[in-house]
């Protein structure tokens, strides 16, 4: 099951409630000890070098550098979604959950924290939880074609066979490379797929990155 990494939309964590002068106080400090960086820019620093760390293989690197962003930026979602990811990879679904909820704390429509907790969900047998994610997923993000073909499988395999041929289609319209299980998943005792469309989600594994603000 490979779920999918990210980089980071831009970083617009409000800091913590301190009082104006020490705040100042303290951003100056930073500044002055990290070559004029603010701590978001230090932040995004160890974020890229996460990426890069990630992309090369090495997942521990990646790890240490995504948890130095976390000391840094408390709610930066792009690093704790990654973290997540990198726990789903290793097989650690406990800690994968908890990463993508903490996610979704920072931005309840994060579509890839919903995806792949949907996948983990239902994997757990959670279906309807797993079914309501996806549901989520698609509102914010209409045209993922995975999204939709996992929300009916999940659908099928509840009994609902109608609405969920339906969801597969449109994952298929959106995305002809998914190939539809032959015969449905059903109920309990109805024949299950041999290959399940989550292990094999249409993303491949990235890390999430900010993108640049662009210019007005």
């Amino acid at each position: 099951m490979h779920p999918t990494l990210h980089r980071s939309p831009s970083h617009r964590s409000p800091g913590g409630a301190i009082g104006r002068i020490v705040a100042i106080a303290l951003i100056v400090a930073a500044v002055a000890a990290c070559g004029g960086k603010s701590p978001a820019d230090q932040a995004q620093d160890e974020l890229n070098a996460g990426l890069a760390a990630d992309a090369a293989g090495n997942a521990t690197d990646a790890a240490t550098h995504y948890k130095a962003c976390l000391a840094l930026e408390t709610t930066n979602k792009y690093c704790i979604f990654n973290l997540g990811v990198q726990a789903q990879n290793a097989g650690r679904a406990l800690e994968a959950e908890n990463d993508y909820r903490l996610a979704l704390l920072q931005d309840p429509d994060f579509p890839s924290a919903l995806y792949n907790l949907a996948i983990l969900r239902v994997a757990a047998g959670s279906t309807q939880e797993g079914i309501e994610l996806y549901q989520h997923l698609i509102q914010v993000d209409p045209n993922n074609a995975s999204g939709h073909f996992n929300l009916g499988i999940a659908l099928a395999a509840t009994g609902d066979t109608v609405n969920g041929q339906n969801e597969i289609n449109k994952g298929i319209q959106l995305n002809p490379a998914l190939v539809a299980p032959d015969p449905l998943p059903g109920p309990s005792g109805s024949p299950a797929p041999s290959e399940s469309p989550e292990a094999t989600p249409a993303e491949t594994p990235t890390p999430t990155k900010t993108p640049k603000p662009k210019a007005s």
